[in-house]
């Protein structure tokens, strides 16, 4: 288990995005996150107290979390200095990284001198199976989405919220560093071989009651040339009843791939769903989750009423307005 509080650790973050995994845990467990911790150069701000280590320590810190998702996920030589310090002073580091703690000898030295623990949780825990494409009990939903980072896991667990407050069954799935950071548990799935990645997904969400809904967090983007093969495993592991359109509208282009626009909800709807119905015909689109972080009220609303009417579908930002309409829209 890693254990709390954690010290949400930014590095030099170039962008808010690139913090996107310290953000999601101090949204979804703002209990666990005690502080943060930015080097110069920083572009990130969790709106948390900067703390040195030292200070951490004293507050009773249990865990340096790495809250950055840098592309490559590769840890810097600049984050090594700050690591070790946080080892020596007795916390352990969690890290969703490709490139492993376990893999930097220094890492590895502090670690062992400190007698921490270093957790990488990138690292798939199960021997997945081949998936086999046969019908599961219960239901599932998948949030896809027009870009990376556009808010696929803030929608499911939007909706885990307001279905449990609701007494309805539901469970938030985890597929990425960040949600297994915050519930504990989950698949890490760009870690997987690829011929087990819809396996895996098949492992995540199994059979289940009629009435229970595993809502599994999505990734990457069926239209993004680097990231579309982990978007394929959780179309045809996942198996959806339902899917979740998610959408950041103030991009320039895909993020990553300057030369690539992103794709219209509409054509993103059209090739979910062909590619949905290979493993369950009846799939259908209940809803339209769009980020309105980068628009005033006003904006927001008249944006999100003419994603509605032109779709036909509810149209709401979850986490700035809940997820109740979209909840609705499962009956």
């Amino acid at each position: 288990m890693i254990e709390t509080p954690y010290l949400l650790f930014l590095g030099d973050a170039a962008d808010p995005l690139a913090a996107k995994v310290a953000q999601g845990i101090k949204d979804w467990r703002p209990d666990a996150s005690i502080g943060q911790f930015r080097m110069a150069g920083c572009n990130a701000d969790m709106k948390l107290p900067d703390l040195t280590i030292a200070e951490a320590a004293a507050k009773g810190c249990k865990t340096l979390v790495v809250g950055v998702a840098n592309r490559g996920g590769m840890i810097s030589p600049a984050w090594i200095s700050v690591l070790k310090e946080a080892l020596a002073a007795g916390m352990d580091i969690a890290s969703g990284l490709h490139n492993l703690l376990r893999d930097e000898p220094e890492l590895v030295a502090a670690a062992e001198a400190a007698g921490r623990t270093l957790h990488d949780v990138r690292i798939p825990s199960v021997k997945y199976p081949i998936a086999n494409g046969k019908k599961r009990t219960g239901k599932r939903l998948l949030a896809v989405g027009t870009d990376c980072s556009v808010g696929k896991m803030y929608t499911a667990l939007a909706m885990e919220k307001e279905m449990s407050a609701r007494g309805m069954k539901a469970t938030f799935r985890a597929t990425g560093q960040t949600g297994i950071l915050i519930t504990g548990g989950g698949v890490p799935l760009d870690a997987v071989i690829a011929d087990f990645m819809a396996g895996s997904v098949e492992y995540l969400t199994p059979d289940n009651d009629p009435d229970h809904w595993d809502l599994i967090e999505g990734q990457g983007s069926l239209f993004h040339a680097s990231y579309s093969g982990v978007t394929m495993a959780l179309v045809h592991g996942g198996q959806p009843d339902a899917l979740i359109l998610c959408h950041e509208p103030t991009r320039a282009h895909m993020r990553g791939l300057p030369d690539y626009q992103l794709p219209s909800l509409e054509e993103l709807r059209s090739v979910a769903e062909t590619l949905a119905r290979v493993v369950n015909p009846a799939v259908t689109t209940i809803g339209v989750s769009v980020n309105t972080a980068g628009f005033d009220e006003a904006k927001a609303l008249d944006y999100l009423a003419e994603t509605e009417k032109r779709l036909g579908l509810p149209a709401v930002d979850p986490f700035r307005q809940g997820a109740g309409r979209l909840v609705d829209a499962l009956a």
